[in-house]
């Protein structure tokens, strides 16, 4: 829960930047590593939007898979099962380059209508009429 109430809290922050914009879809990044259930995270971030401002808020949860590079010969490999053996040298010196993270990666908003574009549908339907 204190994930998805972080998450909220920076879209909140965000939206105050942007006052009158809704938010329709929040990204996030979250590496395996980082200890944090996607699934639970979902559930968790459902039940803080109901019945409130954020109600219908999407969230995209991108997993990401655990990465190295090796110190000796320079080439990142998927790391699997914890196994940090380069595939390329065999050297045991691997620098994690990713798999651990856990930030935003993207925030859609859905922009409100100018007052020209309002007045100029009001005009198109009396136009109709």
């Amino acid at each position: 829960m204190g994930i998805a109430n972080s998450i909220l809290e920076g879209v909140a922050k965000e939206l105050r930047r942007r006052p009158g914009n809704r938010a329709v879809k929040v990204g996030v990044r979250i590496g395996e590593l980082a200890g944090v259930d996607p699934d639970a995270l979902s559930f968790a971030f459902e039940a803080l939007t109901v019945d409130t401002d954020f109600a219908g808020l999407a969230i995209d949860i991108e997993y990401v898979r655990p990465r190295s590079r090796c110190r000796e010969c320079n080439r990142e490999f998927e790391v699997r099962n914890y196994e940090s053996l380069c595939p390329g040298c065999g050297s045991l010196s691997p620098e994690r380059i990713s798999g651990d993270e856990l930030e935003f990666k993207y925030l859609e908003l859905e922009e409100p209508e100018s007052a020209e574009d309002e007045r100029a549908e009001r005009e198109l339907e009396v136009e109709k009429k």
